[in-house]
């Protein structure tokens, strides 16, 4: 990567820019650690702190914000990206510490409930993204998952992974998005709270994609759909090659392990989407009302892409 790319990068915001430090350029530890402690003060961090209700709440809801119901149908035509359980998302990823957020854990425990029949709000619901993404953040801020502790093993398919449309009886064969949810989801609980219990489910859901290359059907062969290489940020929910490689990053790390030789074929799709600066483009954003914008239009090139497209080229490279 060129000096001026890697200037272009420190320049953004501080939730990119320490990992930048961390993961790109091997700063010492109090270096990118400083550069951390500023995300809950400036910029996006602040920002979308900011946004948060006095009830604990973000746009007063859950996974929706408050109203998007009451029609007798939802009252925007694309999923809006506000509510609670996205918004701790982004500040979870962007290195926020649970101090900032106070008690945040206790104000959801009392105040916020799933759309899906009312439910508590730290026990999770019935749909495998979801209770991923309320495992992780509940970790995070120490509030009491064990319902989902427990859960995510129980809810696991015949091939080893996971999906969405499971709990409707709609499939029993896992899907890409749900399955790399749960293993994010997973791995985040682990490296919060230091529980090992989750690891043989997540290696079940990691070797379900292995087993495909993180690309392919593993009936046919086949790609198994455009999303693998639709590289955007922020990825929401969605599976892409490039997602799916920051976490396997992650968790070689965790787990002390080299690369896994069957990821190449999804390396090399990351590969060829860079720029010859060393940058990757922001592809089209997921449809849906957000509170700001964190990164390039479509077309452009994106800080948070070309942060994991490195960091994921430096390790499969090194391993």
């Amino acid at each position: 990567m060129s000096t001026e790319t890697t200037r272009w990068l420190l320049d953004g915001d501080p939730a990119v820019r320490w990992q930048v430090e961390r993961d790109l350029l091997r700063a010492p530890d109090a270096v990118w650690q400083a550069t951390r402690a500023r995300v809950a003060t400036e910029g996006f961090g602040a920002a979308l702190l900011a946004k948060q209700d006095a009830d604990g709440q973000w746009a007063g809801g859950a996974h929706f914000p408050a109203g998007f119901f009451e029609t007798g149908g939802p009252a925007e035509p694309d999923q809006p990206w506000v509510a609670t359980s996205w918004s701790l998302n982004q500040l979870r990823e962007w290195g926020v510490d649970a101090a900032a957020l106070g008690d945040t854990a206790e104000r959801l425990d009392r105040n916020c409930r799933w759309e899906y029949d009312d439910m508590p709000f730290w026990g999770g619901e019935v749909d495998v993204c979801i209770n991923a993404f309320t495992l992780a953040n509940g970790a995070w801020l120490g509030a009491d998952v064990s319902r989902l502790v427990a859960w995510f093993p129980e809810h696991r398919l015949a091939d080893g992974g996971w999906n969405c449309e499971a709990e409707e009886g709609d499939s029993v064969r896992s899907s890409f998005h749900s399955t790399l949810n749960a293993v994010r989801g997973m791995l985040s609980y682990e490296r919060y709270t230091g529980d090992t219990s989750l690891r043989e489910a997540r290696h079940s859901g990691e070797e379900y994609l292995l087993r495909r290359r993180l690309l392919y059907r593993e009936s046919t062969g086949e790609r198994v759909g455009d999303f693998v290489d639709h590289f955007v940020y922020p990825p929401r929910y969605r599976y892409s090659a490039l997602t799916a490689l920051d976490h396997f990053r992650e968790a070689a790390v965790v787990d002390g392990i080299p690369p896994d030789e069957r990821i190449a074929d999804a390396v090399e799709l990351v590969r060829s989407a860079r720029q010859p600066d060393g940058t990757w483009l922001q592809g089209a954003p997921l449809r849906g009302r957000t509170w700001f914008d964190v990164d390039a239009p479509e077309g452009e090139p994106s800080r948070w892409l070309t942060l994991i497209g490195a960091r994921v080229l430096a390790w499969a490279d090194r391993g």
